[in-house]
Parts: C-alpha cells; structure tokens; sequence
C-alpha cells in the first residue's frame, strides 16, 4: 500500500515516473548481470546522465538538476523498489558531488560536478582503511607537501564506486602529529601515477557493487586538489556531510521495507498450503500488519527528517536515530519476510533475498550503529 509522501509535489511524481521507468528498463533486467560481474555497466552512468538523473541536486550552473534533496530521493526509493544496490549513484550524487559543490574550488566544481551529472565522470570518495573503520581521525594514509604537489601514499579499503571511479575523495593526514586536525580532503584523479585499484571485494551482500581496495604508491597530485581554503578542514568537513551520507541510509532503508511489504504480500497471496492461500493464515496477515505499521512509522520519521533537511533544520543527533533505527527496522523486517517465503526466501533467484543480504550492511556503514547511538546519548 504506497503512500505518497507530504513532501512530494507534481515535479517529483514527474521525476519518479521518469526514475522508475528507468530503473524498470536498464537496472532491472539487467541485476543478475551486474552481481555476476560485480559492477554495473560503464555506460549506465551516461545513460542517467542523458536522462538528467545524475547529480539532480547540484545548482543548474554546475550541470546538475537544480533540484534538492528530495529529488535524490525519489531516485535512491525508485532504485529500491527494483531490489538494486549495484549502481553506486546516491554516493556519486548525494554525497560525492556535494563534497565538491561545498567545498571546492570554483575550477575544481566546474571542472568535475558537469562531468558527474553527464556521466562522463563517476565519482568515489575514500575513508575506510584496512585498520581503520569508523575511527576516521587515525586514518594512516598520508598527503605530503612538496613544493607545489602533495605526495600520496596509503591504502583504502571497502569503496564504493572504487572500480569505476574517475575521480576520488581522499581522506588522508596532511600533518600527522594532529589528530582529527591534521585531516584533509584531496581530489585524486583515476588516472594518475601511483594509484592502483585492487580487487573488487567478495560482499555477503550488494555483490554488483564494485566495491574495491585502492592504492596509493606515490601518488602526486596538484596542492590546488585540496578541496577546501586550508588543510586540516578535512575533518570538519566530513561531519558537516556524513549527517547526508546518514539520511540517505535512512531513505534506501525505508524504501527496503516498503519493496519487501510489497513483494511479500504478492508472494502470500499467490502460494498457497494446505489448501489455502498464505496470505490466508492468521500468523501471516498478523507478521504483514506488523511488518506494514513499522514501515509507515518509518516513513514518517524519515519524511519528517527529509523535510527538515531541505530547509536545513536537520540536527546530527536526529539524523543518527534515523540512520541507526531504519536500518534495524529494515533488517528486521525483511528478515520476517524471508520467512513468509518459505525455503524459496532463501533462493537468490528471489529478490526478497537479496534484499536480506544487501540490507545487512546499512547498520554497518556511514558509522555503525554504535556508533550513532553514542552521537545520539551526547545530545541527552
């Protein structure tokens, strides 16, 4: 039962229709492609980038829609509706763009932000390390100075968009005896000496996402890929992002829901046992009504932080009881939908199970759930 949301207006049902059509032609039928191969295809990002679905939030000067985050939105539920985490596009539009938008230069936006909404350009951004997860401030790659470059070595694992990525984010120390100070934000080109991708790592789940190791061996850069006036802004400016990063879970976690309630109740109504329909079952109209009131619930929490997010309202502490809780309803949620599935929710053929597999990460990334609970007790 699909609820239209306050938030949306005529524009944005537009945009859906155009989204969903989309996602219906090239994503869907193409799923198992993308996991068997563990990427999407190259040319999706310029086919959306044709379509103007790519960095639909970035100012109209720029090359992007001139939409907010709303429209970002419609896309990330439209993607989650046909059961796909494959292509990386809310991380390169939502996250990755505004990076660039917030804090670049006038040369580094016009140069790179056209480029991501046509498609030419796919764009990544690198925090995680191997011995670092959520513990940004001792990240160990290091940005050395010399002369007018900055010399780049280190290591980066579970990246998004890492095998296709044109242009990078790096997260690295530009002055190591700083802590969270000592952090900088630089552009790092796919192309340059000295950076190479590893493997596209072997997932539980979002097995089509080219999720990579990336590495830095002397990598030299321009001083003026710096994004922001000074070093040392690295920090500040991830947390003044993340709070998006974090919304974005929310939006995709809730969508899961919904697609799972959906496909659930199509699958109850179908199979039949004991000479009824499932659906017919009191454990399992009591298991959907459950499943259904959570998902309503979440949608209006989510939509309520959507809303205030537009109007730059949003506050970290409530961002972070987004994050973490859609993430467990989700996984919760779906995980009682598998069941209604019998052995075939099981089945990978079935997206219901992809679905369970693909949402397990969400109480992981953009800061685990711990790590959310403890932003939320600092506000108490």
């Amino acid at each position: 039962m699909p609820v239209r949301s306050a938030w949306e207006n005529d524009d944005l049902t537009a945009l859906r229709d155009l989204a969903r059509s989309f996602c219906e032609k090239e994503i869907k039928p193409n799923i198992e492609k993308f996991i068997d191969q563990h990427h999407v295809d190259r040319d999706l990002w310029n086919k959306a980038g044709e379509l103007g679905l790519l960095c639909i939030s970035i100012p109209e000067e720029y090359g992007g829609g001139g939409g907010d985050f709303a429209h970002e939105a419609v896309l990330i539920e439209e993607q989650a509706r046909v059961a796909d985490t494959a292509w990386g596009a809310s991380l390169h539009s939502g996250i990755v763009a505004h990076y660039i938008l917030s804090y670049g230069s006038e040369e580094q936006k016009r140069t790179w932000l056209p480029k991501m909404a046509s498609g030419e350009a796919v764009g990544a951004i690198a925090m995680t390390e191997p011995g670092t997860g959520s513990d940004l401030q001792n990240v160990k790659t290091k940005a050395v100075k010399d002369g007018d470059e900055y010399v780049i070595d280190g290591s980066k694992t579970f990246i998004t968009n890492g095998g296709q990525a044109d242009i990078i984010i790096v997260v690295a120390k530009t002055d190591s005896a700083e802590g969270a100070k000592g952090i900088s934000l630089i552009l790092v080109e796919g192309d340059r000496d000295g950076f190479r991708r590893g493997r596209v790592l072997d997932k539980v789940g979002q097995r089509g996402q080219d999720t990579s190791e990336l590495y830095f061996e002397g990598v030299r850069v321009p001083t003026a890929n710096l994004l922001g006036a000074e070093e040392g802004q690295g920090f500040i400016q991830l947390m003044q992002q993340l709070p998006q990063e974090r919304l974005i879970i929310g939006v995709a976690s809730v969508a899961a829901m919904e697609a799972a309630l959906e496909q659930t109740i199509a699958y109850t109504k179908d199979r039949t046992a004991f000479g009824r329909p499932v659906f017919g079952f009191q454990n399992t109209k009591f298991k959907l009504a459950e499943i259904a009131t959570e998902a309503r619930i979440a949608r209006v929490f989510v939509d309520d932080c959507l809303v205030k997010h537009v109007a730059g309202e949003l506050d970290i502490p409530t961002v972070a009881m987004a994050k973490w809780w859609t993430s467990e309803r989700a996984m919760v949620a779906i995980d009682e939908c598998v069941q209604l599935f019998g052995g075939y929710g099981y089945m990978n053929e079935y997206p219901i199970a992809r679905m369970w597999a693909d949402a397990r990460v969400q109480k992981i990334y953009a800061g685990t759930n711990e790590i959310m609970k403890e932003i939320i007790a600092r506000s108490l």
